[in-house]
């Protein structure tokens, strides 16, 4: 959400900000609607004065003995003037409200301008890229080949995007749960939270799902939304909260179930577990002092890379440009595992820093100890990481000739000492 005032001192910054996001210019639409919503309030307000003033004279009228008939004729029409007049400014400032929800955050400087993802920057490449020897196969054709990847089943049971895992590959699926997200509490500092996964209007929208992305989320007929990503429910808990400065940073992770519609993918990723409807993830949120959020970010996006470093994975991390950058992000750092299976990088996480824009939504802000006076906090969210990408990462880059799979180093002691996973384990 943007600060109105901001628009009113420097609509060419906001212009400008909306141009890189491939948008067209909207202050003076905005500032339009805004000027005749302020003269409207300033309307309001004199014929409040004048109403209250008018009402003190029926009172010494009526103290004197005099006809105070004309006077409360007069308050009688002001009253109903006022209320055409309240009804237009209050639909002139859910206009803006409106407006201004579903314009996304402006992008931070260093961030290239792109229209899509052929324009994203390499940061860094890390690790080599596996050498099998053989033919790599896909994590679907070697789930099934186990006979513990079971779409099919999964398929009669949901319909498409949906999998049923089972034996020795549904316990790596946990050990990478467990695995991530002791390595994020135990390492990395952060605290583990076990939130709901169903969650009200106001959350969704704190965090920016709503109302522009309502189609991309599944809704119970109760009116609860089903968590697209932890993210949400993980930074409302500071929604509507002053915080004291030394309460800062708060980094929270937690484990969830995540629940996406994938509205206008028809047709990408049908096979295998890369796109699903519903999927695990450990998720990571940080709110922080404004100052620290540029810091915060490189720190974030370290942390979902030390997974894939102990799990020895090549990855590569890219900065997203203008034009692939999620809604409420200010920059983002996507980090793209290696896939022997589709010869591909594929996405594995995303670290974003947001600003102050969700906590402007969703009012969340700290006191600081040096001006005494309320300050938006600053938001970031990362995945740390995907929990069903990492398995499908992990099968098709320690995938063997024979079809079995070795267990990372690191996971064994998860797996009950397993070292590999083999067809009738």
């Amino acid at each position: 959400m943007y600060d109105l005032k901001l628009i009113r001192e420097t609509p060419d910054v906001f212009d400008e900000g909306l141009k890189r996001r491939n948008m067209e210019p909207m202050s003076a639409q905005i500032l339009d609607l805004d000027k005749q919503h302020r003269a409207l309030q300033a309307e309001l307000q004199e014929m409040q004065a004048r109403r209250n003033e008018a009402s003190k004279q029926i009172g010494i009228a009526k103290r004197n003995g005099e006809d105070a008939s004309d006077l409360m004729a007069e308050v009688a029409g002001i009253k109903e003037g006022m209320s055409e007049k309240e009804t237009a400014e209050s639909d002139l400032g859910n206009q803006i409200k409106t407006i201004l929800a579903g314009i996304p955050n402006r992008p931070k400087d260093d961030v290239p301008v792109g229209e899509d993802e052929d324009d994203n920057v390499l940061v860094r490449t890390v690790g080599d890229k596996p050498e099998l020897g053989f033919e790599a196969k896909q994590h679907f054709e070697l789930g099934e080949e186990l006979g513990e990847m079971d779409f099919e089943l999964a398929a009669k049971l949901s319909g498409s995007r949906f999998v049923v895992l089972k034996g020795s590959v549904a316990r790596l699926y946990r050990a990478l749960s467990q695995f991530m997200i002791d390595m994020h509490v135990d390492e990395h500092g952060y605290t583990e939270v076990v939130p709901p996964v169903l969650v009200r209007d106001h959350v969704m929208y704190g965090t920016g799902q709503l109302p522009k992305f309502a189609e991309d989320s599944f809704k119970t007929e109760e009116g609860f939304w089903l968590i697209p990503t932890a993210e949400v429910p993980l930074t409302n808990t500071v929604a509507g909260e002053i915080l004291k400065e030394d309460e800062l940073p708060k980094r929270m992770t937690a484990l969830t179930p995540c629940f996406r519609s994938e509205a206008g993918s028809a047709g990408r990723d049908t096979r295998g577990m890369l796109r699903q409807h519903q999927f695990d993830k450990v998720e990571m949120v940080s709110v922080v002092h404004p100052d620290k959020s540029d810091d915060e970010l490189e720190r974030m996006t370290s942390c979902a890379e030390d997974v894939l470093k102990k799990l020895g994975l090549h990855y590569r991390v890219v900065v997203l440009c203008t034009g692939d950058m999620g809604f409420g992000a200010r920059k983002t750092y996507d980090i793209e595992v290696w896939l022997p299976g589709q010869d591909a990088y594929r996405e594995i996480s995303s670290c974003s820093t947001c600003g102050d824009f969700q906590a402007r939504r969703m009012n969340g802000r700290f006191r600081s100890t040096e001006t005494k006076k309320p300050a938006f906090v600053h938001t970031l969210n990362g995945s740390g990481v995907a929990v069903g990408r990492c398995l499908i990462a992990v099968m098709e880059n320690y995938q063997q000739a024979d079809g079995s799979i070795t267990v990372p180093e690191v996971l064994r002691p998860y797996m009950g000492g397993k070292e590999s996973i083999r067809l009738n384990d």
